[in-house]
């Protein structure tokens, strides 16, 4: 089922909402893994778990909430090549979002280390401790996250483009104050 010609407060909200949660929880994982191990550390550390199990169950809302209501179409001059493009890359966000927390969250399992949403709502471990599995899992983990770094640059970049470039609506769609063109 399509919307109108622009997405919903619901979506334009979990949009930015998981944006802004992505790039703090990205910029957080990075920080962390220089700190010296340290009581600081391991709360930061948990700190990153809630954010990534918030994200995968956001996450998880939009995608469901996306399935039911639908997305605006693109503008029937959008070329072929970029219905493709922004298809395959909603297509792998979608999928990134799930598979960082769940990549975060079997690594924690693997290295022995429960995740306990805001300290008190324990989640169960999906596999065995396993320290090789964990070191594994934590290199998924930063390759996953370094790939939707670049696949987010490049989403933000095809939005900018349309807006400054082809100067279409594509942007104005999920950013309420811009005006839509006459």
């Amino acid at each position: 089922m399509k919307t109108s010609t622009r997405y919903d407060g619901t979506q334009i909200t979990l949009h930015w909402l998981i944006a802004i949660m992505i790039i703090c929880t990205w910029v957080v994982g990075k920080i962390m893994m220089d700190l010296p191990l340290s009581p600081t550390k391991f709360k930061i550390i948990s700190y990153h778990k809630w954010s990534g199990m918030t994200i995968f169950t956001l996450a998880a809302i939009r995608l469901i909430y996306r399935l039911v209501k639908g997305a605006p179409d693109l503008p029937a001059s959008t070329p072929a090549w970029q219905r493709i493009a922004a298809n395959g890359t909603h297509h792998l966000l979608y999928l990134l979002m799930l598979a960082i927390p769940l990549s975060g969250w079997l690594m924690s399992s693997a290295k022995g280390f429960p995740v306990t949403y805001l300290g008190v709502l324990p989640i169960p471990d999906l596999v065995s401790k396993d320290a090789n599995l964990g070191e594994v899992l934590e290199g998924v983990h930063e390759w996953l996250n370094n790939g939707l770094l670049l696949l987010l640059l490049a989403h933000a970049g095809a939005a900018l483009k349309h807006h400054y470039i082809d100067r279409d609506d594509i942007l104005a769609r999920m950013v309420p104050w811009l005006r839509r063109k006459a």
